[in-house]
């Protein structure tokens, strides 16, 4: 017998596992996991006690034994998860929350490459479905397109990139970008790497809705315009802002653009999925006029983090501003109508993210999200409501989408001393643990902030986190 006809051992191959070994690890996982789903809402909202400390007891050399996989099991979900922002608890309600669908874990499984139409046409088709369902969501006409990314950071740039491929394709060191002071931070970083001076982008003072200023906005174009060395070519509206969920008049700064053959992207990364409901629509109006809209599926869809897309209007420009050959890459034709995603962006290597989006909408179709939007609107509103019957609390930006500020507000405290009152407010209801808020800087202001947007966040749990905000208030200041 040769060597060749010798059978392999487990010594030949160190990383396989036997079906039975695979089925052990699965069984405990999925144990593991679904007690960690179902105790959601028994467990803290946050938990960071000691959490540095257990960050630094996690420090460890390359490891040169093997662990038992059950060990892991319990160091992962018994010492490492619990120490942090519990962000899939139903009263997580600081910061954006994404909730996590189960769903899309179980999607996850099969590692299949789709940067390339050639490498999986069925799955490529798959999730060339989802954007297409994305385009649909947003308004935008048949011809348009877009891909998945990681999130909005990375959408944000794509977007910049493709916007100053189409209207700057020479020197583009003069282009001029312009965004509100209320956008979020990958507006200007995304600007930053893609190559501009960040003296570049101008930022616009927003109005007592914390809106982009339309008037000061056309204002600073036209001094651009008439400047030499600079060249305006795109403007960032903002469809839910971090701070408060505000969203620009985005009908005015479109028809501003419009006048000045502009290019304008729409950070929707929060509130873009709300234009599939009726009011969120509304609230929107203009959003299918931006020649491309960011939106983030792990925000408004609820699926897990690392879920993000852009979408274009004219789906070629992507391509335009992407595509590149290599003799490795088989030919790829822009005009086939079969997508190569890694012509659309950055990313050759890239994991198949349509897979987590198309199970959950295939499995329950698209109302049941709706559903859900529709419910973090009218909670918001509702929050919104109550927070005005509390003494001594102030709502400073009420909700246009599923996010509110608020702060406490006393005749006889003000400025530094007003604004830690509410820095204590907000870690009085934090440290009751029912439900998680943040906080943020307004008009120079602290502000505490509730936003609503986990599909595991209904009635009863707004009503526990205003329960916390009244007492946490009395505790303090009565």
């Amino acid at each position: 017998m040769t060597d060749d006809d010798r059978p392999m051992t487990d010594g030949n191959r160190p990383l396989e596992l036997s079906r039975e070994e695979m089925a052990a690890m699965m069984e405990a996982a999925t144990e593991r996991v679904i007690d960690h789903v179902e105790t959601l809402p028994d467990q803290p909202a946050a938990d960071l006690d000691g959490a540095e400390e257990r960050a630094e007891q996690l420090r460890e050399p390359l490891p040169t034994e093997p662990t038992n996989f059950d060990d892991l099991l319990d160091l992962l979900f018994d010492g490492a998860i619990p120490k942090s922002l519990n962000n899939p608890h139903p009263g997580f309600m600081a910061y954006i929350p994404g909730g996590g669908l189960f769903h899309s874990a179980v999607a996850d499984a099969t590692n299949r490459y789709v940067g390339t139409w050639f490498a999986a046409p069925a799955l490529t088709r798959i999730e060339a479905n989802v954007v297409e369902w994305f385009c649909e969501m947003v308004g935008y006409p048949d011809d348009a397109f877009g891909l998945l990314t990681t999130g909005g950071s990375m959408a944000n740039l794509i977007a910049t990139t493709t916007a100053r491929r189409e209207r700057l394709p020479q020197n583009f060191l003069d282009g001029i970008i312009y965004t509100s002071d209320q956008s979020h931070h990958s507006v200007a970083k995304a600007a930053v790497l893609a190559g501009f001076p960040p003296e570049n982008v101008r930022s616009i003072s927003t109005d007592d809705e914390f809106r982009i200023r339309v008037d000061e906005l056309e204002r600073a174009i036209e001094e651009d315009s008439e400047a030499d060395g600079r060249e305006p070519f795109m403007v960032v509206a903002t469809a839910g802002s971090t701070n408060t969920g505000a969203v620009d008049d985005l009908d005015a700064v479109a028809d501003s653009c419009q006048r000045e053959d502009l290019w304008l992207h729409a950070d929707a990364a929060y509130g873009g999925f709300f234009a599939m409901t009726d009011e969120g629509s509304d609230r929107l109006a203009g959003l299918d006029r931006a020649d491309s809209i960011t939106v983030d599926p792990h925000k408004g869809l609820f699926l897990p983090y690392g879920t993000g897309a852009l979408l274009v209007r004219d789906g070629q420009a992507l391509a335009r501003a992407h595509a590149v050959e290599a003799d490795y890459i088989p030919d790829w034709d822009p005009d086939s109508g079969l997508p190569d995603f890694s012509q659309l962006g950055p990313e050759l290597s890239r994991d198949f993210r349509g897979l987590r989006v198309w199970l959950p909408l295939k499995m329950h179709g698209v109302e049941p999200f709706r559903t859900e939007l529709r419910e973090k609107l009218e909670l918001a509103e509702w929050a919104n409501e109550r927070l005005r019957e509390l003494d001594h609390v102030r709502v400073v930006a009420e909700p246009q989408l599923s996010t509110l500020a608020f702060r406490a507000d006393l005749p006889d405290v003000a400025g530094e001393e007003l604004d830690e009152l509410n820095q204590e407010l907000l870690a009085a209801i934090n440290r009751r643990n029912r439900v998680h808020l943040s906080g943020t800087t307004l008009n120079d202001r602290f502000a505490l902030r509730i936003s609503i947007l986990s599909f595991r966040t209904h009635r009863e749990h707004v009503e526990q986190c205003l329960e916390d905000v009244a007492a946490a208030k009395e505790e303090l200041l009565d």
